[in-house]
């Protein structure tokens, strides 16, 4: 096979986990919108804003930095290095989410428990949660630098739905376990999410086929875990500073993407319930940006690490690569475009009518304010 079409194949392959993803992501969409009609606006504030956030914190914290500098390189290279330093997430995940965990009892806000019942068993769980889904890092990376595209859309896709699923049903059956219901379902999301890719490199390493694939740096599950390199060295020491310098750049991000719930929760300029609200709305005004804009960002990373290099300037790189790199992301930004025009004109005029759509009387009863809130929210994609 040629280099223009193992490029083919990459950009294929990257074109349907985006129609993978987004096809999910409506089903997800939908199951949410259905359980929010069962829930009160404290709880969603305290789960999606507060608990979300200790979350979210933890993992960027632990492993977004690490993600990106070893996706950064090849596949040609010591992946026993590469792997053992993806494991170092797991003791710093433990540290971060001990540490905020402390920061979300002991100085921040308590909701009250007659409202929103077991809140520090939801702290503690979230915190649980994100340590579990460090465990699957090395196995995720992996993936994903082998062009695993499918694998990584349904294992994301299904742990979500199942979540979402599981959600609806103790909702409706056993309301009164408060915050224990989302702690539990988000600790189930990220053990299947783990699961799934455990399961799917079991079967593959153990498998004749596996003496087949040539492109992939083991040979057995064991493989994968933590070893002691030929030449002795525990870690890349490149791909260790690349991280560091990861991280240092990588704050700008988790700030504009976290930013208000920072705000909501460390300056308390809204209650729990109107952070709920807020957020939803939030979140509904965002929903191109997360539908499209997020799968092309995570499916079509991976491809233009491996088509074009790092620090190389355009000149001195495969002028076939750098075509098709360039035709590739021609195309994104239409797409873009076109979906940021789409909401620049119909946006405004239906907003009213998708708050009562997705929240129905949660979001209807204060819709004179929080229309003019997704409005607002609506101009967050097409400025991006």
């Amino acid at each position: 096979m040629g280099s223009q079409e193992v490029l083919g194949h990459a950009a294929r392959l990257a074109s349907s986990g985006l129609l993978l993803q987004v096809l999910f992501r409506l089903i997800t969409f939908v199951l949410n919108a259905f359980i929010l009609r069962f829930l009160s606006k404290e709880i969603v504030g305290v789960v999606n804003v507060r608990l979300t956030l200790l979350y979210s914190t933890t993992l960027f914290l632990a492993r977004e930095a690490f993600r990106r500098a070893c996706l950064s390189g090849g596949t040609q290279r010591d992946w026993s290095q590469t792997l053992n330093l993806l494991w170092l997430t797991v003791p710093l995940g433990v540290f971060w989410s001990l540490f905020l965990g402390w920061i979300w009892l002991q100085l921040l806000e308590v909701p009250d428990p007659n409202v929103v019942p077991h809140y520090a068993t939801g702290v503690v769980l979230f915190g649980l949660s994100a340590v579990v889904e460090l465990l699957g890092e090395p196995f995720w990376v992996l993936a994903q630098a082998h062009m695993f595209v499918k694998l990584k859309v349904i294992a994301e896709s299904l742990s979500v739905i199942l979540k979402s699923v599981l959600t609806a049903f103790l909702v409706l059956w056993l309301p009164h376990w408060g915050l224990y219901i989302f702690s539990l379902a988000q600790l189930f999301y990220t053990t299947v999410l783990v699961l799934c890719y455990v399961i799917y490199f079991t079967k593959l390493l153990g498998s004749p086929e596996s003496t087949k694939l040539q492109t992939l740096p083991v040979s057995r599950i064991t493989d994968l875990l933590p070893n002691i390199t030929r030449n002795g060295a525990f870690i890349n020491w490149k791909e260790a500073k690349l991280t560091w310098s990861f991280f240092k750049q990588s704050f700008l991000k988790q700030i504009l993407t976290e930013g208000e719930r920072y705000v909501m929760t460390f300056l308390n300029v809204l209650n729990f319930g109107d952070q709920g609200v807020y957020d939803i709305v939030n979140n509904l005004g965002s929903l191109v940006a997360r539908l499209i804009f997020q799968p092309i960002e995570e499916s079509f990373y991976i491809f233009f690490a491996k088509v074009l290099e790092r620090g190389k300037d355009a000149t001195l790189q495969k002028q076939e690569d750098v075509a098709v790199a360039a035709a590739v992301l021609e195309s994104l930004l239409k797409l873009a475009l076109l979906a940021g025009l789409t909401i620049t004109v119909f946006g405004f005029a239906y907003s009213q009518l998708a708050l009562d759509i997705y929240g129905g009387t949660m979001l209807s009863s204060g819709s004179g304010r929080w229309t003019r809130t997704l409005r607002t929210s609506f101009c967050c994609p097409i400025s991006i």
